[in-house]
Formats: structure tokens, sequence, C-alpha cells
């Protein structure tokens, strides 16, 4: 399958007379991203990056990090954030696409962050991406560029943003990257609850196919927010529970919940859109609190302008498409890619359409490259 999208892309750009230099380096890349650890074109072509645990500290702030060096010429600098995945920085997915993106001449510095670690929201996580950004700036320079490029997946761009909204990374921050990400905490619950988005300006309701597990992996995440332990240990039994049989009686579990902990899963258990805005007010002030703090909604990021590339899957079941879509509108000048077949962040079996869109996207990365 990997064979057969490699020569798709490869017809496609024939087909279309675009074949460049850039296109072939981009295709190569999206080629060597879904090899993973099989061998690629692009592995054969580039010597080895190499892999190195860092210790760092910012302003006496100590940090844990990966640091991935192509061996060759830097083209420039790379923050990759990784998302909610229990082995943090080590997810071998994670390490296969720093891996590429070395090899593609980017320095690549993948910090170890507690809330990816541990599947939980954690905006602290947004002063550690900004001390990554701050430290990787300060070393070897990418063709006299001090700017550093930040990539993000799924839930934590959001948190990359933030990060560059710190003093200490904001001017240092040449450009952002994101892979599924969103926009706003109460349209992102609208989708998994009831399956419904819509776009900036629109006022009709879409009907998408949300995985049934991502309500209850959103509770999972926001748990720490819940103020009562009891609550958080029932709310943690039912996520568990309903995330592995949707259907699942849940009788035995609620009985015991207080106000606060009721208002939660009135609003994961409801299914009209309309309700949404009116259940998430009726959340506790730190559940509301830790979700007005992590949505990018009503921020001012115009220090984006021109930095912003945006990519997408127009078939992404966990963040619709659509969040993207209104990021973009907030920034100006970004640049978004939507793809077809994409999923959430796996660019496996994508249709040709997609493949094209995928490598227009990859090349907007590379375009990045200072020489």
């Amino acid at each position: 399958m990997r064979a057969f999208a490699f020569a798709a892309a490869v017809v496609a750009l024939s087909v279309a007379g675009c074949i460049s230099s850039q296109s072939w380096e981009a295709v190569r890349v999206l080629d060597d991203i879904t090899a993973r650890g099989a061998p690629s074109d692009l592995k054969a072509a580039t010597p080895q990056p190499s892999r190195t645990e860092i210790e760092f500290a910012v302003d006496g702030r100590e940090h844990l990090a990966d640091l991935y060096h192509p061996n060759q010429r830097v083209g420039a600098r790379l923050v990759l954030v990784p998302g909610f995945t229990a082995h943090g920085k080590d997810d071998a997915r994670l390490v296969d696409l720093a891996l590429t993106f070395a090899r593609a001449r980017f320095m690549v510095l993948v910090p170890d962050l507690a809330g990816s670690r541990e599947i939980r929201v954690r905006p602290a996580d947004a002063d550690d991406i900004a001390d990554a950004i701050a430290y990787l700036a300060q070393i070897e320079p990418a063709g006299g560029d001090s700017r550093v490029g930040v990539a993000a997946i799924s839930y934590a761009v959001a948190l990359a943003v933030q990060a560059t909204e710190r003093p200490r990374a904001k001017q240092k921050t040449g450009f952002v990257v994101g892979i599924g990400g969103f926009y706003d905490t109460t349209a992102i619950v609208t989708f998994m609850t009831t399956g419904r988005y819509r776009g900036p300006g629109e006022t009709a309701w879409r009907t998408g196919d949300p995985l049934p597990a991502a309500k209850w992996l959103f509770l999972g995440t926001n748990l720490d927010a819940i103020e009562d332990p009891s609550d958080r240990e029932a709310l943690r039994a039912i996520a568990d529970r309903r995330s592995r049989q949707p259907n699942a009686m849940i009788d035995d579990l609620t009985g015991g919940l207080s106000p606060e902990g009721r208002a939660m899963l009135t609003l994961l258990t409801n299914t009209d859109p309309a309700r949404v805005p009116a259940l998430v007010a009726a959340l506790s002030p730190p559940v509301r609190r830790q979700m007005e703090e992590f949505a990018l909604k009503g921020r001012n990021l115009q220090h984006l302008k021109d930095r912003l590339i945006l990519i997408h899957g127009a078939s992404d079941r966990l963040i619709p498409y659509t969040e993207s879509v209104a990021l973009a509108a907030a920034v100006p000048d970004t640049e978004l890619y939507v793809i077809d077949g994409f999923s959430h962040i796996d660019p496996m079996d994508v249709p040709l359409l997609g493949q094209w869109q995928l490598i227009d996207a990859v090349q907007a990365i590379l375009s990045r490259r200072n020489n």
C-alpha cells in the first residue's frame, strides 16, 4: 500500500507537470513518514540522524528532552510537541516522525511533557514548550536565523500556540505547524457528544461520526479540574467503562455524584447541540476555567500572521476539520491544508487526491528552511 501511494504521488506530479526538486523532496519525506521504520528512498539518500537525551534549564527550570541532529547541514530548527501518549517523547510514531524531519535537515527537539505522558490537560505544558523554544533558539543557528519552528499534534496544537505567546518564545518562533488541532473547546465538546459541527459563520449544523470513546477521553483528560475526589473516582470509572463499551450500564456509579460531577456527566450524555452552551455554563468554575484556558478562541494571535501552517484530515473523527478552518480564519495569511481521506493524525491509506494535498502541505513545511 505504501509503495502504491508513493508511485501514485509520482505519477500525479508527472501528469500535473509540476515536478521540481522541492516536489520530489516532499514526496520522499511523505514516503518516509508512512514507511516509519522500514527502508525508504530518503533513508538511503541521507545520513542517519543522531538522537540524544538531554537535560536543559531555562531561568532555573529544568527539563528533559530528546535532541535529533540531522548530521548534515541544518536547514531549520524545530520543536516537535507530542499529543496524548503514555510513552511521551519515546512514542515510536513520534520518534519516527522526528527522524524523518531530521533527514529533511531539521534539528529537532522533542520535550518530555507531563501532560502528554499522563494523558491529561496540563496548561503548564505551554510554559515547558516555551522553554523548549527559547532553549533551541540558542544553539546552532540555521542559516543565520535564530528563530525556530514548532510542530504540534492534536490537542497539543493549542498548547504550542499558547507557548508562542510567552515573551521568551514570541520573537523566537519562526513558524508553527498544527496537525489535527482545535480552536474552540465548546465546539469540540459539541462534536464529541452530539456529532454536530459547523464552520465559521455557519448557522446550520453538519452531522459527523465522532469516535464513541472521544467524549470519555475528554472527560479523562480533564478530571484534575473536578474538585470532589469521590466525583473524580466515579467519573474515571464511568469513562473507563464507557470507552470500552459505549452503551454500558453506569447506574451503579452515578448515585453518589455531587452536583459538580452530575453536571459533567449531563454534558457528556447530552445529544442536543443547542443545549451544549448552557450545559458548559453549568459546569463548576474550575472545569470552565480549564476549558477557557485551553481554548484558542478569543485570543489575539496576530503575532502568528504568515507563520501558521495547519493540516487537518477531512475525515477526522476526533476533531472536525472545521476547527482548523476556524483557527485559520483567526490568523491572517495562514496556510491551511484539509486532506481528503486523512483521519486524525495517520497518513496511511490516504487516496490519490489526499496524497497530492499532503505533498503540498509537506512542501509548505520544507519551504520554512533557510538553506
